[in-house]
């Protein structure tokens, strides 16, 4: 509902665990969902309990759920780099194996093609299309 910079606030019912209140707003501010969980139940424990839960039924049936990208195989998502602890995104290992994972593919990929493109299957068909 809210918009910063572009982005619209969602909740997030796939990554949380009763609603996705929270990981909506952690998705939303770029940190990690466990921080906005634990601050979340620092409040109800340390005598927030009324707003907190209003709070969070009140954002429940307000926010619109996140909208699902469709996933195709030859998609590649965006790798994020995590800077600070709290921040979401990979750490740099983890971000490295991904790239070189998709660059594998990638090989693979232009392999497959390079094969088909010489085979004498792809000549044949297109000598028969141009006629």
């Amino acid at each position: 509902m809210s918009e910063r910079s572009g982005r619209t606030l969602y909740r997030n019912p796939r990554s949380g665990k009763i609603a996705g209140v929270c990981a909506g707003i952690a998705e939303f501010f770029n940190i990690e969902t466990w921080l906005v969980r634990v601050v979340a139940i620092s409040i109800f424990l340390l005598g927030g309990t009324g707003i907190v839960l209003i709070l969070y039924v009140a954002l429940w049936m307000i926010l619109d759920v996140a909208p699902v990208a469709p996933h195709d195989k030859d998609s590649h998502r965006e790798i994020e780099l995590k800077k600070k602890v709290w921040q979401a995104g990979e750490p740099a290992k983890q971000a490295l194996s991904d790239v070189n994972r998709q660059f594998c593919d990638l090989e693979v990929r232009l392999q497959q093609l390079e094969k088909y493109v010489t085979s004498d299957h792809f000549d044949l068909k297109r000598q028969i299309n141009s006629l």
